[in-house]
């Protein structure tokens, strides 16, 4: 790996738990108000638990795309399909 690729990564890595402490932050503060609350937790379109699941998806599919098909699993695949392209043909 170079040091080009590997500063991407580390950049890509911080970038993402930036975002899961921002998530969380704004999770501790939206979610005590109708626990604490006499409210009970209701699931509505476009209110805040809505808003708050689909981040909590985007951020579940980044995590997915950075740790489990990052750039040395793509270059294992190419490095794969070039290999299959080298050997020749059996009839």
């Amino acid at each position: 790996m170079d040091y080009e690729t590997a500063s991407t990564k580390t950049n890509n890595i911080r970038k993402f738990y930036k975002s899961i402490f921002i998530f969380a932050i704004f999770a501790v503060l939206i979610i005590p108000d109708d626990i604490f609350g006499e409210k009970i937790i209701s699931f509505r379109w476009f209110d805040r638990y809505t808003i708050l699941g689909i981040w909590g998806f985007i951020i579940l599919i980044k995590a997915v795309k950075l740790f489990l098909f990052d750039s040395e699993w793509e270059r294992n695949m190419i490095e794969k399909e070039l290999e299959k392209e080298k050997k020749p043909i059996k009839y």
